[in-house]
């Protein structure tokens, strides 16, 4: 989900799924249990979800005899309910981390799920969050993002999606396009506008391409130092994005999402870095035409995926009984293996949720059958281990100067507020 619709609703600057109206709720299923079968307590991150997590707890006893709770916490508050709830006799058996971040403070309390009914479910053990051996929690939802493409405008141009399977492709593509902008009557890319409304698309997921190639040459999942390994081949997309885009570069300033979205829905842009979110916004150029390539990045481009990931991780309580284990495990194996479970959770009338296991049906949104359609490795969601809100906003204010006047020596402003502050707001956030 884009950063402007989660300003909107007034969650946590981290991207994505878990949106919803600030509302809290808890219910438990009010069928017959059985309490030597264990019971399930979840604690909900999504508020939008809780209805249908009330239906599914209900359902689940009726079918098995095991209670299953769920308590839905407020939006934003999430982290301070699951301390007050994990701090009681009866804790949740069921909880949910954004990611490394989170996990940092609570995987002592991550029962390991290797082998286990579930992690057997999922398409991709990237969609594992570890901690060491240990598989902590594991995405129960996804969401993709890349380049979508206008293919009908592509072929215009000459060139078909199958012509663009690497960086150099979509260099040379996008180049030839911009030499005949005049005659073509668009342009390669829609603008890379850095009002707070867009920046977020080049700040966090565009910057998260060094990362994740930096984190997968190291083999880890977070450093409190960065090597700034592939700062070049981040500032060879973004000169291609910004200077083969509908907007002068110098006046990116005040270029804003809408405004990049426009572009590519009014057909004056083939490319529009964006993810599956965006599906009811652009389909109105077609299903037929829309495309959803990777952002090629010049690294391993033959087996770079779409930028595919999740805030939104399972784990089960540790410290619960066995028997609550046992029963919270086989509860959220059902969840993604049974047709109850599964209908309610990606139904569009009901939770719309895009699952990484193998039940997950084919969605009425395009862009997500696109990205589940890419076989190549999909690219992790790493921005979660970013140190702060305060690093990527001098990221975005380097990439902006650099935008309006491209010289060397502004570039390395770039690399310093991508590695050197990388570091110091990495030991500001520990020291905190």
């Amino acid at each position: 989900m884009n950063a402007k619709k989660i300003l909107a609703l007034g969650l946590s600057a981290a991207m994505l799924a878990g949106c919803g109206s600030s509302s809290s709720s808890s219910a438990s299923s009010t069928s017959t249990s059985d309490s030597s079968k264990g019971k399930v307590y979840y604690l909900n991150f999504k508020p939008e979800a809780d209805e249908y997590w009330q239906d599914l707890a209900k359902e689940y006893t009726k079918e098995t005899g095991v209670k299953v709770t769920v308590l839905t916490a407020a939006s934003g508050e999430y982290e301070s309910t699951l301390k007050t709830e994990m701090a009681k006799s009866e804790a949740p058996t069921l909880f949910q981390v954004n990611g490394p971040v989170g996990l940092a403070s609570w995987k002592d309390y991550c029962y390991d799920l290797s082998g286990s009914d579930i992690e057997g479910q999922l398409t991709n053990d990237a969609y594992e969050l570890k901690d060491g051996d240990k598989v902590a929690g594991i995405a129960y939802c996804t969401e993709s993002y890349g380049l979508i493409t206008n293919k009908a405008l592509l072929k215009k141009a000459g060139y078909s999606v199958d012509d663009i399977k690497s960086f150099d492709d979509l260099k040379k593509v996008a180049e030839d396009i911009t030499k005949r902008k005049d005659e073509l009557g668009f342009s390669a890319f829609t603008s890379s506008g850095m009002d707070s409304s867009s920046d977020w698309r080049f700040k966090t997921h565009l910057a998260n391409l060094p990362i994740y190639y930096e984190y997968k040459d190291a083999g880890v999942s977070d450093e409190d130092e960065l090597k700034g390994t592939y700062m070049d081949n981040y500032r060879a997309i973004w000169d291609l994005y910004i200077n083969n885009g509908t907007v002068d570069p110098s006046q990116l300033s005040s270029a804003t999402g809408d405004q990049a979205e426009s572009e590519f829905v009014n057909q004056e842009a083939v490319f529009f870095q964006n993810g599956t979110w965006e599906y009811d916004a652009v389909k109105a150029i077609g299903d037929d035409n829309l495309a959803l390539l990777p952002i090629y990045f010049g690294v391993d481009d033959a087996d770079e995926g779409i930028c595919t990931g999740t805030e939104n991780y399972w784990c089960v309580n540790a410290k619960a009984s066995d028997a609550d284990i046992k029963a919270t495990l086989d509860f959220i194996n059902w969840c993604v293996t049974s047709d109850e479970g599964v209908s309610a959770m990606t139904s569009g009338d009901k939770m719309g949720f895009n699952i990484p296991f193998k039940n997950n049906p084919k969605s009425t949104n395009t862009l997500v059958n696109l990205a589940n359609a890419n076989t190549a490795t999909p690219v992790s969601w790493n921005f979660t281990t970013m140190p702060s809100e305060e690093w990527k906003n001098t990221l975005g204010q380097a990439l902006t100067v650099y935008a309006a006047d491209q010289t060397d020596d502004n570039w390395k402003q770039v690399v310093t507020a991508f590695v050197d502050n990388w570091k110091t707001e990495k030991e500001l956030a520990a020291s905190n």
